[in-house]
């Protein structure tokens, strides 16, 4: 926050008032990123193998769940002609930026995938940039992509911490619009202090932060059975109830003389007054819904009429519900070992908190930094309780898409066997300034615990006595194993493919079945539909008009006389794309055709 505040004195970012009440931060590069998102190529997606129950196969189990491997600018770009406005939630867990070049996934954007892109986007002045100019242009143009990906009714959660939420608050506000921020969801990220160095001196920020966004019309979050029974203890001729009050205060702004009416001989004290109207009182206690017994009137609440305790969508969520990342660390462990050498891991606790509030049973989620797979696991898991087709797509960049992402997803869905050392504490004696001039027996007591612990074969190992805390400890670890069932489901793993355009010209790399879906949806905003046996360059028709794609790799095609011989679907109007057209401009109103050279009128997305 200090260096921060330090570029904000000196002018390296500020922080602009675009339009009245819409405070827009500006920094260096941000002009060469606003609208990259329009220049980033269209690459196609390459299926590398899909993946279910009966395990890695070539053949396409047709899944609609994604873990795509590559650049996640290109490949959210490369999503848009089937997805683009249909994601219904996007949960990303970005890079903090907190300086940290020591994991798996380089959190300083020093890596050298985005030191490459800025060089080629920014050019000669990112060479200049701190790390909070890098992380904004490097977020800026990816969040411009989610934008355009998400649903009108859908909502985006974004994890970071306090490094750089501020910067992202004020971009996110201008990407998604100001009036467009929800809420601002505050998680206990670490249960264990840090005792290292001079860090027990200072304040332990163990909160992170989720921030989430509408995309314009006001998302219903769905509500969650909180898992809790009510208490039912009083019964009648009607069944089984619970009792609660009917009254409410009478003070203040809630004060309403005229609803302090009698009802049974009964009017409420100065301070109280009824909750409802005098008709609807006297209909409730008419109906047997109130009672006296109690010397005040309650209200009945039938155990049959009631359905289950809901369970409140907190913005400040307790470490109970939303894990942390030393029990995230924990799972990662148990289902892969612990080599995979992620310091920090999401809880799956905390992602299946807030998909839960909005994912139906068939929506969709998009995690574009997918890291170690959790937001695919809290999917997985989500179906399996409910019976659910909720479908994940899921972005990594790194080498480890499928070594670490994809085979989590892969144990998932089979079940797996989970390692976990479970502690015992041997030995655990406070030290006090009364007790002090007993250290040494107190040491010897300690390694005569561990003495005698390893000798009763009970423990994997036995560790050497330590001061935790101002305790002598010794502690003790086994190694238990427990078969987790697996979850079912299936997915399919891609590669990055080639980019549609080389040079103005389209890439012969890429197959022409790939580069028929993009056209029709360029034209149509919708999914090609299967060819057509009888008309090959038929891609479809919409809305009255026919699409084809005349096109063929090694040779040039016309629009002439013996094309339009070759037509056989009957359309109100024709949009026909080859190389070269010889039909005159009368013959094209004749028969209402637009003519589209290829390459030059392929719409660039």
């Amino acid at each position: 926050m200090y260096e921060w505040i330090h570029q904000l004195a000196s002018g390296r970012i500020k922080i602009e008032g675009r339009r009245k009440g819409m405070p827009t931060l500006n920094w260096i590069g941000k002009d060469k990123v606003l609208n990259h998102h329009l220049e980033v190529p269209f690459h196609v997606l390459e299926r590398q193998y899909s993946f279910d129950e009966a395990g890695k196969h070539e053949e396409d189990n047709g899944s609609e769940n994604m873990i795509i491997h590559g650049d996640n600018l290109l490949a959210l770009k490369s999503l848009l002609p089937k997805y683009e406005g249909k994601i219904k939630c996007i949960y990303i867990d970005p890079p903090y930026n907190t300086g940290n070049e020591n994991w798996v996934y380089n959190d300083n954007v020093n890596d050298p995938h985005i030191q490459r892109w800025l060089h080629q986007v920014v050019g000669k002045e990112g060479e200049d940039l701190s790390r909070h100019d890098k992380w904004l242009c490097m977020m800026y143009p990816r969040l411009k992509l989610l934008q355009r990906l998400l649903a009108d009714d859908g909502v985006i959660f974004i994890s970071i911490d306090d490094n750089e939420q501020a910067k992202l608050r004020l971009i996110c506000d201008e990407i998604f619009g100001n009036g467009n921020f929800l809420a601002t969801i505050v998680w206990k990220s670490r249960a264990k202090p840090s005792n290292t160095g001079d860090a027990k001196y200072k304040p332990q920020n163990d909160a992170e932060y989720i921030f989430l966004y509408g995309n314009g019309n006001t998302k219903q979050f769905l509500q969650v059975n909180s898992g809790k029974n009510r208490s039912y203890p009083h019964s009648d001729f009607d069944g089984e109830y619970r009792l609660q009050t009917i009254l409410k205060s009478n003070r203040g702004e809630s004060r309403r003389d005229t609803m302090r009416f009698e009802i049974n001989g009964y009017k409420p004290p100065e301070t109280k007054r009824w909750q409802a109207g005098k008709d609807t009182i006297e209909e409730l206690f008419n109906n047997n819904r109130i009672t006296f017994e109690s010397g005040e009137p309650m209200l009945k609440y039938y155990k049959h009429e009631e359905n289950n305790e809901l369970s409140p969508f907190y913005c400040h969520i307790p470490k109970e519900a939303s894990g942390t990342a030393e029990s995230g660390k924990k799972l990662l462990n148990a289902i892969l070992g612990n080599q995979h050498n992620f310091d920090t891991v999401k809880p799956l606790e905390i992602v299946k908190y807030i998909l839960n509030r909005c994912l139906s049973k068939e929506s969709i989620v998009l995690d574009s930094f997918a890291g170690s797979g959790t937001t695919a696991h809290a999917v997985l898991d989500m179906n399996k309780a409910d019976g659910g087709n909720r479908k994940f797509i899921c972005i990594e960049m790194m080498d480890y898409a499928d070594t670490i992402t994809a085979e989590r997803v892969k144990r998932v869905i089979n079940g797996y066997k989970a390692e976990e050392d479970k502690e015992e504490l041997l030995y655990d004696e406070e030290l006090k300034p009364s007790n002090l001039n007993n250290a040494p027996q107190m040491l010897a007591d300690a390694k005569a615990a561990k003495k005698a612990a390893k000798e009763s074969g009970a423990y994997d190992s036995v560790g050497n006595p330590k001061i935790v805390d101002n305790h002598l400890q010794v502690i003790g670890k086994i190694k238990a194993t427990e078969e987790i069932v697996g979850t079912g489901g299936s997915f399919s793993y891609y590669e990055l493919g080639e980019p549609l355009l080389v040079d103005d010209k389209l890439n012969n790399a890429v197959s022409t079945e790939k580069i028929r879906e993009y056209i029709y949806y360029m034209e149509t905003k919708q999914a090609l539909p299967e060819a057509s046996a009888d008309e090959p360059m038929l891609l479809g028709v919409y809305h009255g008009a026919a699409y084809y794609f005349n096109y063929e790799k090694d040779a040039s095609t016309t629009l002439n006389a013996a094309f339009l011989k070759s037509i056989k679907t009957q359309a109100e109007a024709y949009v026909i794309y080859a190389d070269t057209c010889v039909l005159s401009e009368n013959k094209l109103q004749q028969f209402h055709i637009t003519f589209k050279k290829i390459p030059r009128d392929i719409a660039r997305l």
